[in-house]
C-alpha cells in the first residue's frame, strides 16, 4: 500500500484503502469466477434463505431487472433456482443449490481469510479501534 501523501484527506485515505481491499477481494474471488456482484447475491441467499428477487434486489441496491439477470446468472451455473412461492403463487422465490451453498461457505471463509491478511498490519487494539470506528460511522 502506498505511503500516504501529506495532504491526503481522511476521505482519499478511506477510498484509497478501500479501493485496496475490493481489489484484494476480485483476487480472492478468481478460483470460482464469479463477478462480485454474484458472489454478493450468494451471500445474500445464504445469510437469508429463500428470497423474492424483489427482496434481492432491495439487499443488492440493484433495479428489479438487474436482479433477474442476476439470477438467471446464478441459476444458469447451477448455483441458485427459481422455485414457487408456497405464500403467493404469483410469486417466485429464488434459493441455493446445494452447490451455490457450498459456493458460499468457500466464498465467505476466502474473504474472512482475505481480511485477515489485509488487517494484520493492525495491532489488536487498533482492529477494536477501527471496527468501533466504521460501525459508528455506517450506524
Amino acid at each position: 500500500m502506498d505511503s500516504p501523501e501529506p495532504d491526503e484527506t481522511l476521505s482519499e485515505a478511506f477510498w484509497s484503502v478501500a479501493r485496496h481491499l475490493r481489489h484484494r477481494t476480485r483476487v480472492a474471488l478468481e478460483p470460482w469466477d464469479l463477478s462480485p456482484s454474484l458472489a454478493r447475491a450468494l451471500s445474500v441467499l445464504s445469510r437469508h434463505g429463500d428470497i423474492r428477487l424483489s427482496v434481492l434486489a432491495d439487499h443488492l441496491r440493484i433495479a428489479p431487472r438487474t436482479a433477474t439477470e442476476v439470477a438467471d446468472d446464478l441459476a444458469r451455473l447451477g448455483l441458485a433456482e427459481r422455485h414457487p412461492d408456497p405464500d403467493d403463487r404469483r410469486a417466485t422465490l429464488l434459493s441455493l443449490t446445494s452447490q451455490g451453498a457450498a459456493t458460499a461457505q468457500a466464498i465467505q471463509a476466502a474473504r474472512l481469510a482475505e481480511g485477515e491478511l489485509f488487517f494484520a498490519a493492525l495491532s489488536d487494539t487498533e482492529r477494536e479501534d477501527l471496527a468501533r470506528l466504521l460501525r459508528k460511522l455506517r450506524d
